[in-house]
């Protein structure tokens, strides 16, 4: 008889190839698995691997987290690589011997790792990354001088990438860790756009340590050190820079300088097109996030203003996952903040479809999640599975 997790994995497989609109040969195909395998997972007649499922996930685009019904497997598989990120930064300046491939793929190879991260596929990130970062370490070391720049820019861009997995699942040490390599190699890549993204990142680190006066400092002291805003990446990376100054001077519950701040990066925005620069996505889509998250940050009165840009404005589809999938989060709490508990239930329901891992992981979302489940006694059954889901208590 199949097993209930296979019945649903097999489900979920058909249910995404579907929506991929693509046939079983074409996603076998794709996944280099055979076609009588593949039916046989979607009908639960058989389990799937995680080599198997890695391969069935990559060709649907998908994390493999989006397949499995026991979202804790997932994590332990986030978890269980923490280890060999931790092994493979110890060893940042004395790598060990193994094959580099050309720059190119490198670069190629990197970006997909990027788009794994902006799509909150922190599985995909963990399974990849430690061997990534060891071929990006042994390529730095030996490259010649005219392309070291550029390969200390790729291990800046995964550095990062493999923050976003530490700093989501609360290795915070790790996380420092790795903001430290970033900031090593921002040095050797000589392009100041890129230490104005490193210190954008590197909030992260005040942030865990509810720091939020001295994140704002180091911010201002990004943005007087960032190139003038005289072209578009230029512009972005003041404008994210500003954006970030903005939410943690609303954690400090400084209302002049987070206004300050926010007016200035809802300016930058209006100068560029939403995109991702150096890493970062910046634009006007961004920034009006941004606003709910500074209006969420100072509370009280404020609260109004994100309820207000959420009632006549979404983030657009094609924005990456995990930022669309935080302004849900951000407009659940305002909304809870304002007595709304069943709409601030229904982004947090949201902002779940969207980035299930983001949403998992994310403290306000057990927080918020326990404090409707108070509210609402009688309408138990639907916040107990949620609440189950990310682990949440009360």
């Amino acid at each position: 008889m199949p097993s209930e997790l296979a019945l649903e994995v097999g489900r979920r497989i058909a249910y995404r190839r579907r929506m991929a609109r693509m046939t079983q040969v074409q996603l076998a195909t794709a996944a280099n698995i055979g076609l009588g395998t593949l039916c046989k997972i979607e009908r639960g007649a058989r389990g799937a691997g995680d080599g198997v499922l890695d391969a069935i996930a990559g060709a649907l685009g998908v994390d493999p987290s989006a397949l499995l019904p026991d979202h804790g497997r997932s994590d332990n598989r986030v978890h269980q690589a923490m280890p060999a990120l931790s092994a493979v930064i110890a060893t940042y300046d004395m790598p060990d011997d193994g094959p580099v491939r050309p720059l190119q793929e490198l670069s190629a190879t990197t970006g997909k790792a990027v788009q794994w991260r902006l799509g909150a596929q922190y599985v995909h990130i963990t399974r990849h990354l430690p061997e990534l970062l060891a071929e990006l370490s042994r390529a730095f070391h030996a490259a010649p001088a005219e392309t070291r720049s550029e390969v200390a820019s790729l291990l800046v861009a995964a550095y990062r990438t493999a923050d976003a997995v530490a700093y989501k699942y609360r290795a915070h040490d790790l996380s420092a860790r790795l903001i430290d390599l970033m900031r090593w190699a921002a040095e050797f890549a000589e392009d100041p756009l890129l230490n104005a993204h490193t210190a954008y990142v590197r909030t992260e680190v005040h942030f865990a340590a509810r720091a939020h006066g001295a994140g704002l400092r180091a911010l201002q002291a990004a943005i007087d050190a960032a190139p003038p805003p005289s072209r578009p990446q230029a512009i972005a990376a003041r404008g994210a820079l500003h954006m970030r100054a903005a939410v943690i001077a609303g954690r400090a519950g400084d209302v002049a300088a987070a206004t300050e701040h926010l007016d200035e990066a809802l300016a930058h925005a209006d100068r560029v097109p939403e995109a991702i620069y150096c890493g970062t996505a910046f634009g006007p889509d961004s920034a009006r996030i941004h606003e709910v998250s500074v209006a969420v940050s100072l509370g009280g009165e404020h609260l109004q203003r994100a309820l207000d840009v959420a009632s006549s404005w979404s983030p657009p589809r094609d924005m990456g996952q995990e930022r669309r999938s935080g302004f849900y989060i951000e407009l659940a709490r305002a909304e809870l903040w304002s007595a709304k508990p069943d709409a601030a239930f229904k982004s947090l329901q949201r902002a779940r479809r969207i980035a299930p891992q983001h949403a998992r992981e994310h403290l306000w979302v057990r927080d918020d999640v326990a404090t409707i489940r108070r509210i609402k006694r009688a309408e138990r059954d639907e916040l107990d599975a949620f609440c189950d889901w990310c682990h949440a208590r009360g």
